[in-house]
């Protein structure tokens, strides 16, 4: 006696799974690009200049804000102490160059202050930041 035969599942496959791996992928991709694209500045009015140029990722961003704040790479620093943390940092990578991120309400005597600090540093390259005039 012969059993009827049963019919076979049709195969299918399912793409959601694949769906949502690839998404979740694309969206690893577009964070990390977003992090890559880092500033270590404090938000400050730059002053404008037609030869603005763009400096290598190792930078040790000073800023001074308008009130007159000081900060290494965001951190709050005081004036007397900005030349031993500014060697630290530079005592890690010294291809470091120091840019200067200056309010352009900034008065002049106090940035000439921070860089006549920052010069006492052996070997250090300093930049001054500025945007390009719109």
């Amino acid at each position: 006696m012969r059993l009827p035969e049963e019919p076979e599942d049709q195969m299918q496959i399912n793409i959601v799974p694949m769906i949502d791996v690839i998404f979740a992928i694309l969206t690893f991709f577009i964070m990390s690009t977003l992090f890559l694209t880092r500033s270590e500045g404090l938000p400050v009015n730059l002053p404008q200049a037609g030869s603005v140029q763009s400096q290598p990722q190792g930078q040790i961003v000073v800023t001074i804000t308008q009130e007159g704040q000081l900060s290494v790479n965001r951190q709050s620093v005081r004036l007397p102490d900005l030349t031993n943390q500014v060697e630290a940092l530079l005592e890690a990578n010294p291809e470091s160059i120091v840019v200067i991120n200056a309010d352009e309400q900034v008065p002049h005597g106090q940035v000439v202050t921070v860089m006549d600090r920052l010069r006492s540093l052996p070997g250090v390259r300093l930049a001054i930041a500025a945007k390009r005039p719109s």
